[in-house]
């Protein structure tokens, strides 16, 4: 009996001591949480997608609460998410301008040309190293749907071989920026309504043999913006979003249409001079023509001719008087 005795008594004193121990170790070296960081993690959206840039909503959960992150670096949260962790910490909200994704390309398949027929990998990063993609504009949408397919708020959608963001499903967290092999992909203020849809950098020439609504370096948007807030580098038009009044001026004086205006109404066209209307002669109210009276036929009497006697006769009737 002893002999299962000891070894039993051995290990449970030996087990007792490191109970002891490990439960002074965790008194030592206990890392107290700071119970802001759960209330902050609460309020943020828990997309961890990484648009903040720190490492997850947890991560940018604990700069807030020390004080090394705003309260609205939340991109995906927007100012619903800075309100609620402003009321947590006890401080302003601030106010940051929502920004959106938006695809600087119109080169759909109408517009541009097809080089080759790429039946590779579904993805743009593979098909742009192909002969820059297989469309003849190099600069532009390479039409894969690495975006749509990496969007996960499902705020991108293909139309005609070209991505379309929808602004109000976006929550700004850029990951279809970095998924974009083109960088045509860029963030721009939510209220902007005019935007420069080209990245070719080719000259003019090169521009309208690739597509058909490209940037073509004329400078006429420059030369027309009332606030002087289009930049022009590399043969390409930039617009500065911090001072444009979105007048869609320079949507409208676009010869290749590059620019683009949401709900800009395109200008009625000019009513055609109508032709002079020939001179239609008036015509005559018939005649009434009169009842013709009818005249009475009054039969006049025949004039008879004054009967004349023979001399013969008055000279027989001298005779028989004489």
């Amino acid at each position: 009996m002893e002999v299962y005795l000891i070894p039993i008594a051995v290990c449970g004193i030996i087990g007792l001591i490191f109970a002891v121990l490990l439960s002074i170790a965790s008194r030592v070296f206990e890392v107290k949480l700071d119970p802001t960081v759960d209330k902050v993690l609460s309020a943020l959206p828990g997309a961890n997608c990484g648009a903040c840039g720190f490492p997850g909503c947890e991560g940018l959960a604990n700069a807030i609460a020390k004080g090394e992150a705003p309260v609205n670096t939340c991109p995906v949260g927007g100012a619903t998410c800075a309100g609620k962790i402003a009321a947590i910490l006890g401080v302003d909200a601030g106010s940051a301008e929502k920004m959106v994704a938006n695809v600087l390309c119109q080169g759909d398949c109408d517009k541009t040309k097809i080089k080759y027929d790429y039946k590779g990998i579904e993805s743009c990063s593979f098909a742009s190293q192909i002969s820059g993609g297989p469309k003849s504009c190099e600069f532009g949408c390479v039409g894969c749907a690495s975006c749509v397919k990496a969007c996960p708020f499902d705020a991108i959608e293909m139309i005609n071989g070209v991505a379309h963001v929808l602004k109000e499903k976006c929550k700004s967290c850029k990951i279809c920026v970095g998924t974009c092999p083109k960088k045509i992909i860029e963030m721009v203020p939510y209220k902007s309504k005019v935007f420069v849809k080209c990245k070719n950098t080719n000259m003019g020439k090169k521009v309208k043999e690739a597509c058909g609504i490209g940037c073509i370096g004329c400078k006429i948007c420059v030369k027309n913006c009332p606030k002087d807030t289009i930049a022009f580098e590399n043969n390409l038009a930039h617009i500065v979003y911090e001072g444009c009044i979105n007048c869609t001026i320079c949507a409208q004086k676009c010869p290749t249409k590059a620019i683009h205006a949401e709900n800009l109404k395109p200008k009625p066209a000019a009513p055609k001079p109508a032709a002079p209307k020939a001179e239609v002669p008036k015509a005559e109210a018939p005649k009434a023509e009169a009842p013709k009276a009818d005249v009475a036929k009054v039969d006049a009497p025949k004039a008879e001719a004054p009967k004349v006697e023979a001399p013969a006769k008055e000279a027989e009737t001298a005779n028989k008087e004489a």
